[in-house]
């Protein structure tokens, strides 16, 4: 008897199916010489420092470096305490039950790290000595599932796999626990937690907030002319741009006068647009955010049904090439999608034979290839699940597809010693932008226009200028990052380096890894370190709080979180040593501990003030709000308004004067900056009161 442990009770099922494994069990299913049972997710875990007999939150027992690491069956959080979780404990004596009986055991939990770690972990804390081999498969479609039965491979030959994920784990375990005691200790009022991933991440969405908060717009005049050639009507924009409105004004008279412009030059080239590569998740979820405003976590678990529907593939994988042995699916799959209504257009543009083979790549395929649709058609999705399934078909057609070719032509135009320029496109090949019909180009910059029919022009001719205009424009803050961005700048976490030969060598490693991103922004938004504000992500004040406090810490630092990926990457092929990596990872934490428990944080006064609505009661004033205790009264104020946590001193004065100084740099719905008072009704309800007499709004 052999047997099967799966990471959930649909993959079990999916695969009990295959094998004709009918007869259900408590916990398991039997049949046809093997046992069938699942993990629900991470049942077993490192154990927390109360495990160890070590008091939490104790700056004498720091740093708490366990040695060895012990596990604990999954708890969940009661209240203040974190007892045993009763269906880990049951599960888990159903998972020894089923090994017990068996001679060896098929791993089929989720084909990654993760996914060998939930194993292991159960695997080490039963103390179970079976054999066992690795079904590593990437779709759970009957064809995938039974070709990896028949190619199962040696589970020693995933010991880097796990070797990685458990030292990355316990990693994360020393830094994140003795840096959030620490910090928590310093502080003095209120949990905080630090970590190696979140951190960095926290960090590079809270300078991005000051670099805008702080950007202060510099004013700045261009001149446009307007021609019209050939009936054709364009328009060029000059190429210097003028400080002083006055010079502006004065040069703006002298082309006036002049009337016509001189062409100087005209130059095309032909540019060529690759077509783009397979989704990997993190360019899956940036993209569902900028079309759906799906959060990356929503992207994620949209995916993961997909997936285990059987419609697409494994999802959480980090290469966007597929090997050489799955090119040969390629055809069934366009072929699918053509019995398709929504993708028959689309995939009749593919001539069988001459697909664009750019994504066959087998060096650059990591524990899984890109996202392929399988040749499953999707029936009874959700809207959300349609529109991501949407998403991975479509690109995959655009891979196949031929570059996009366009011609650009230039015209540089000359009145006096004042150059002026102007672009135009033609389309020679739509290529792989004819798939979704995006034919749309972005300019390189605001001052371009760009046209898609060309003025039959040559050096030389002299242009009449129709109509000029002086247009003022000012320079634009560094934007506020979407989810989107925030993916992409852990992505790349190597170009904030800035020590290019550092940066050479990890720019291939973010901060984080696709399955684990997604994870990372919403511990954030649990933890109120950071918000969404319609598409925006900004840090909350309590987020830019903990950011003054360690951003010059080396736990903060990119560098260090890409090292580390860097490190688990080599540790997984094999090429560095484990051991020596979490000593390393000891050492720091040692000097991290002992740098947070030395901050002197100063401590926030909280004055005594009496609630406005039934004057009868202190207010309780905390991080979120200042409220009265009294439930009759129950008259209360959110302290984050429009991104902006207000101060003590906002408080004191809206309380105490019926309203606040200046409050700048506030953050409306749609996403612009604007500044307020805040003021205090005779109803004790408060608005905005803007500046120059705008008409006044509600705070909702």
């Amino acid at each position: 008897m052999k047997a099967i442990i799966a990471e959930k009770p649909s993959v079990a099922r999916e695969i009990a199916q295959l094998l004709n494994i009918k007869e259900q069990k408590n916990g398991y299913l039997t049949g046809n010489g093997y046992c069938i049972t699942w993990a629900l997710g991470h049942l077993v875990s490192l154990a927390m420092p109360e495990d160890y007999s070590i008091p939490s939150f104790h700056r004498e027992s720091l740093p708490i470096i366990p040695h060895p690491f012990q596990l604990t069956r999954k708890k969940i959080k009661k209240g203040k305490s974190y007892p045993p979780d009763p269906m880990a404990a049951k599960q888990l004596k159903i998972i020894k039950e089923v090994f017990d009986q068996c001679s060896s055991i098929i791993v089929a939990t989720d084909a990654g790290r993760e996914g060998e770690l939930i194993f292991r972990y159960i695997y080490e804390y039963l103390k179970c000595k079976k054999p066992f081999e690795r079904l590593w498969i990437s779709s759970l479609t009957e064809k995938a599932i039974a070709a990896g039965f028949r190619k199962l491979k040696p589970g020693k030959d995933f010991d880097g796999l796990y070797s990685a994920g458990k030292i990355r784990n316990e990693a994360d375990w020393l830094v994140g626990i003795n840096a959030s005691q620490a910090l928590t200790i310093s502080a003095g009022n209120g949990l905080y937690s630090l970590g190696r991933v979140q951190t960095p991440t926290l960090a590079l969405i809270c300078k991005r907030f000051r670099e805008h908060q702080n950007f202060n717009a510099k004013r700045y005049w261009q001149i446009q002319l307007k021609h019209r050639k050939s009936f054709i009507d364009f328009k060029s924009d000059s190429s210097d741009h003028w400080e002083d409105k006055k010079s502006a004004e004065q040069i703006f008279k002298s082309i006036e006068r002049e009337g016509k412009a001189e062409v100087v030059d005209v130059h095309k080239k032909t540019i060529s647009e690759s077509a783009p590569l397979l989704f990997d998740l993190t360019a899956l979820q940036k993209e569902a955010n900028r079309k759906f405003s799906f959060s990356a976590d929503e992207t994620l678990q949209i995916a993961q049904s997909l997936y285990e529907k059987k419609f697409i593939t494994y999802p959480r994988t980090g290469s966007r090439y597929i090997p050489e042995d799955v090119w040969s699916e390629i055809p069934e799959l366009v072929r699918c999608l053509r019995n398709h209504e929504k993708f028959k257009k689309a995939s009749s543009m593919l001539h069988f034979g001459s697909f664009n083979k750019k994504i066959v790549n087998d060096a650059k395929v990591t524990d899984h290839h890109g996202l392929l649709i399988t040749g499953k058609i999707p029936s009874s999705l959700s809207a959300q699940e349609n529109s991501v399934y949407d998403l991975i078909a479509f690109n995959l057609l655009e891979t196949l597809s031929d570059d996009c070719i366009k011609e650009q032509h230039c015209i540089m135009l000359k009145v006096h010693h004042y150059k002026f320029h102007s672009k135009a496109i033609k389309m020679q090949q739509r290529g792989w932008r004819s798939v979704k019909g995006i034919l749309s180009l972005e300019a390189n910059d605001n001052t371009e226009e760009i046209l898609f029919e060309f003025p039959d022009v040559k050096t030389g001719d002299d242009l009449k200028i129709s109509h000029l205009e002086i247009q003022e424009k000012s320079t634009q803050p560094a934007k506020l990052y979407t989810e989107a961005d925030v993916l992409s700048a852990m992505e790349h976490a190597g170009k904030h380096i800035d020590n290019e030969e550092q940066q050479k060598v990890i720019q291939n490693f973010g901060i984080g890894t696709p399955a684990t991103r997604a994870s990372i922004i919403e511990t954030l938004l649990k933890r109120d370190y950071i918000q969404r504000q319609k598409k925006k992500i900004i840090p909350t004040q309590k987020g830019l709080h903990i950011y003054e406090l360690v951003k010059d810490k080396k736990i903060a630092n990119v560098e260090m979180t890409a090292e580390w990926e860097m490190a688990l990457y080599e540790i997984e092929r094999g090429q560095m040593d484990a051991e020596q990596f979490l000593n390393n990872i000891k050492e720091y934490t040692s000097q991290i501990t002992a740098e947070l428990l030395s901050l002197l944080i100063p401590k926030e006064e909280v004055p005594k003030l009496t609630c406005p609505k039934c004057r009868s009661h202190e207010l309780i004033i905390n991080d979120k709000v200042f409220k009265c205790p009294n439930e009759i009264c129950s008259w209360i104020q959110f302290r984050q308004v429009c991104g902006i946590q207000l101060s003590v001193n906002d408080i004191c004065l809206l309380i105490e004067k019926g309203r606040t100084a200046l409050i700048k740099n506030m953050i409306s719905k749609a996403g612009k900056t604007f500044e307020a008072f805040i003021v205090l009704e005779s109803d004790v309800t408060t608005r905005f009161e803007f500046p120059k007499k705008k008409v006044l709004d509600k705070i909702p």
